[in-house]
């Protein structure tokens, strides 16, 4: 008779015989977080997009996870901060647009320093104008940006040239910046395709002045839709090079947008016929719900869609996770890794995401929102509408979730924090208005 130890030894070669061996857990992945500019949810296919066809994001939407309820800042440069930090704007002082390049400090330790510390080598591509100083000030080994936003050709003022690793480049005529970033992201890549890489690409698209892209018809009146559908064109170009560098199975691609759909363009960011509520520098749902896709063929699982919350601090720990990175000490950490659940586990779910700009925050879980003043919204039909729940409500769900909210609003204390001194927008207080963007159809 077998003791007890033989035994188990035997049952285990026999299953052994019988079951396929598990795959070993995956190396470290290089990392491309691809942002979007200006870009909402009603801007893409896969999410039931009306006006717009993304043949290409939808392809890593299928191959991957796409999440419904992903949420950042309503304007670029407090959201950058966020994703990039890890930390909630109270905490950082980029609250708005203004403090992002003034208070936001270089001491802060941005994603390319955490991966740095497990081997990566990482790549800031585009636009960064809206945080101070340099991306290798804030520990990117390598850079190409611009100023400002939305550049595309050198006939912009702000297009006449740009930055790589210091040294100032001039813009050619008939140069298409987005191709230029493109031309450097594969340089980067191929170049340091033996060791694992980190790249921030922060694409031009969609951010005004809305142009002509290189094929763009003569006559063409949408010039919007011509423009989705080059980045679009971009991000499918990325992954054809990923695919002929054989890089793809060995890399975490993350595709996401940095606010919601601006003024202009939401008009026609429709789903179902419906308007997304809200748009970019809003506090409605328009303004911080933005897509995100991750995918990573073998590892993530394919075609899933989730309604699990993601707050995009979320990002630098999860992709510390993904590096075997440590996380900063000595300073707070809002985000939370969900590398398990990319994975296609449990995890541990968040409860609520944080949305803040200028003196304005709210608390939003998966029904409800909660205000710094203490408004609750019911949420059940977002992103097309939210409705305000009166205080004496006695509903016991509305009740209960300002409860929860409230709770939730108490331990974050951002009225404890560092304080925004501008105005209520969080856009550029001392700087005219932007032109809005043009190259738009018609609204019907």
């Amino acid at each position: 008779m077998l003791k007890p130890l033989n035994l188990l030894i035997a049952l285990s070669l026999a299953l052994g015989a019988l079951v396929p061996a598990l795959a070993a857990a995956p190396a470290k992945p290089n990392i491309i977080f691809i942002l979007a500019d200006d870009y909402g949810t009603g801007e893409v296919s896969a999410y039931g997009a009306d006006n717009y066809k993304t043949p290409h994001i939808d392809a890593l939407a299928q191959g991957g996870t796409r999440y419904t309820r992903s949420y950042t800042l309503p304007l670029c440069g407090p959201s950058r901060a966020m994703i990039l930090s890890g930390r909630y704007p109270f905490r950082t002082g980029a609250t708005s647009q203004d403090a992002s390049g003034d208070v936001f400090s270089s001491s802060e330790q941005l994603t390319p320093k955490v991966l740095k510390s497990a081997g990566y080598v990482s790549s800031m591509i585009g636009k960064w104008g809206q945080l101070p100083l340099t991306a290798g000030d804030f520990g990117f080994d390598d850079y190409l940006q611009f100023k400002g936003s939305g550049v595309y050709w050198n006939t912009q003022v702000k297009g006449k040239d740009y930055l790589v690793n210091g040294k100032t480049i001039a813009l050619h005529d008939k140069e298409y910046m987005p191709d230029l970033m493109h031309k450097h992201l594969v340089n980067f890549i191929t170049q340091n395709k033996d060791k694992p890489f980190f790249v921030h690409y922060s694409m031009s698209h969609v951010h005004s002045e809305i142009l002509p892209t290189p094929d763009s018809a003569p006559d063409n009146k949408n010039l919007y839709a011509d423009n989705v559908a080059y980045m679009d064109k971009l991000v499918g170009q990325l992954v054809a090079e990923l695919d002929r560098l054989k890089l793809r199975e060995k890399t975490l691609l993350v595709f996401m947008g940095d606010n919601g759909t601006a003024g202009g363009p939401s008009r026609f960011a429709k789903i179902g016929g419906r308007a997304v509520f809200g748009s970019k520098g809003s506090m409605q749902e328009g303004g911080a719900l933005v897509p995100l896709i991750v995918n990573w063929p073998g590892v993530v699982p394919a075609g899933k869609v989730t309604g699990e919350l993601i707050d995009s601090s979320d990002l630098l720990p999860t992709f510390a996770e993904f590096a075997g990175a440590k996380l900063p000490s000595g300073v707070t950490i809002d985000g939370r890794s969900f590398a398990t659940q990319v994975q296609g586990g449990q995890g541990k779910l968040r409860d609520w995401a944080f949305v803040q700009l200028a003196r304005n925050w709210y608390v939003r879980e998966t029904g409800f929102k909660l205000t710094q003043d203490g408004e609750l919204f019911d949420m059940a039909d977002a992103p097309f509408a939210e409705t305000l729940v009166p205080k004496d409500s006695p509903d016991a769900a509305a009740v209960a979730a300002r409860k929860r909210l409230q709770l939730a609003l108490q331990q974050l204390n951002p009225a404890g924090g560092i304080m925004d001194q501008g105005g209520e927008s969080g856009r550029h207080e001392n700087k005219k208005p932007k032109v809005r963007a043009s190259g738009l159809p018609d609204a019907n």
